[in-house]
């Protein structure tokens, strides 16, 4: 297993932040990326789609002007989360300010194009392409990605089902390539598990909302805190696709979190007809792992955490 030039030496940990929409913003992907992890955020967070010109500049300014001050330790690399799905209509607006300021690393989702993955490619650039089962994880190597974000059970937001030992497993047997696993991975030690099964780094998303520089509200900060796995539910009624949400979010927009209609999947939908409560925004997305997320504080606290566990559970193991 080989990671490509940008990923290999770049961070502090093995860790790639996953984009969270609504959430993922500059100041939080910049923290990220400053603390030693390649923060990211989805191009479609920047609104009106003009601001997204505004947050590239932003953030590839704000990381040279770190760099040249701390050449000893140097931010990790920064991505953007592309939607490459017929009901996205900023693709290509968006794509083509990825290729204006060469962004590093495109995470793709929801549609494996070969076009994206060749823009990204003219500069230079990477993209991991986020998968839930093996047969996508094949379409979209074929398609041209440079990589894998298998989306195992237990992760936040949209989400599949297989056990990340299946997954890793089956997509191991025929890609060497770059390999992202997410699914309740929120300690240093499962980091080091998703690296012991044969991924080659883990993909975080939960334990970043509870942390100061997250665009997210106190409460769902808080609820994430005071939550545990059995606090998520896995449902496709908030936008047509399976995916798993905090439920005392639910419950707090007037439904039972345990009596939720089935949704029509051919219809992605970010509005709930019932009570008009919006999936993201008022139904809060959140992974099973948020067990050992037991306070708000700064992402530099959050990686420093994560990185002690990590070095802990590598000696532990005599790696």
């Amino acid at each position: 297993m080989s990671l490509p030039a940008i990923l290999r030496g770049t961070t502090r940990i093995p860790v790639v932040a996953a984009p969270l929409f609504i959430i993922s913003h500059p100041a939080l992907t910049l923290a990220q990326c400053k603390a030693g992890v390649v923060g990211s955020f989805p191009a479609l967070n920047a609104r009106p789609e003009a601001q997204l010109d505004e947050w590239l500049a932003q953030i590839t300014q704000e990381l040279a002007a770190h760099n040249a001050s701390h050449p000893d330790r140097p931010a990790a690399p920064f991505a953007v989360n592309q939607i490459v799905h017929k009901s996205n209509t900023r693709l290509e607006h968006d794509l083509m300010l990825c290729v204006k300021y060469k962004v590093p690393i495109v995470i793709s989702s929801l549609g494996a194009v070969p076009e994206v993955n060749a823009a990204i490619h003219s500069y230079g650039g990477i993209v991991l392409h986020d998968v839930i089962n093996n047969r996508h994880a094949s379409s979209a190597i074929r398609k041209g990605a440079d990589g894998l974000i298998a989306v195992a059970a237990g992760a936040g937001g949209h989400a599949g089902t297989l056990s990340p030992f299946a997954l890793v497993q089956e997509v191991r047997s025929w890609f060497d390539g770059p390999l992202l696993l997410s699914g309740a991975i929120s300690t240093g030690g499962a980091i080091l598990a998703a690296q012991a099964m044969g991924a080659d780094m883990a993909y975080i998303g939960s334990s970043f909302i509870a942390t100061h520089e997250a665009r997210a509200t106190d409460v769902y900060k808080q609820m994430i805190v005071d939550s545990s796995a059995g606090d998520i539910v896995y449902s496709n009624f908030f936008t047509g696709i399976h995916g798993n949400y905090l439920r005392q979010s639910i419950a707090a927009s007037g439904l039972n979190p345990d009596d939720l209609p089935q949704a029509d999947p051919s219809k992605m939908d970010f509005e709930t007809a019932a009570t008009g409560a919006k999936a993201w925004k008022d139904i809060w997305g959140c992974g099973q792992g948020i067990g050992a997320v037991t306070e708000i504080a700064p992402v530099a606290t959050l990686v420093d955490r994560l990185a002690r566990e990590y070095e802990d559970a590598r000696k532990r193991l005599a790696l």
